[in-house]
């Protein structure tokens, strides 16, 4: 199994803290190896607190299942085949912001979690931090 590097990891939160700024929100950025577990993270300066936890879950969810958390969400509606998934493994989040990570290769190396305001700038966000990466 592939696995994201520290440097990889660091270059999605430096890209997604720099496009939070171009886009004057604050953000909670939280990026997981391909295991799931927390390699790099960062908190802007004022971004909510709640927001943490949230940005944690994105990432896992999307490497959990390797998909976007918005795609989960649109399968997770009321009679869709993942309706009530979000009560799984512990928790996950259901709501864009959330995306797998690949390298050159195409292979899932980890994922990168957005949390701070609305799900279509954490998702723009996170894009930002998911591009960052090769």
């Amino acid at each position: 199994m592939s696995d994201i590097t520290l440097e990889q990891a660091q270059a999605a939160v430096e890209a997604a803290v720099a496009k939070s700024r171009e886009m004057g929100v604050l953000m909670d950025i939280a990026v997981v190896d391909a295991g799931t577990n927390l390699k790099a993270f960062a908190r802007m300066d004022g971004a909510w607190l709640g927001s943490i936890d949230i940005a944690r879950k994105k990432a896992r969810t999307a490497r959990s299942f390797n998909m976007e958390t918005g795609a989960i969400g649109q399968l997770s509606q009321p009679g869709g085949p993942l309706f009530n998934i979000e009560h799984s493994n512990g928790g996950l989040i259901s709501f864009p912001g959330g995306i797998p990570l690949r390298n050159a290769a195409g292979d899932i190396i980890g994922a990168i979690g957005v949390s701070g305001s609305s799900v279509e700038d954490d998702h723009a966000v996170a894009e930002a931090g998911a591009a960052a990466v090769s």
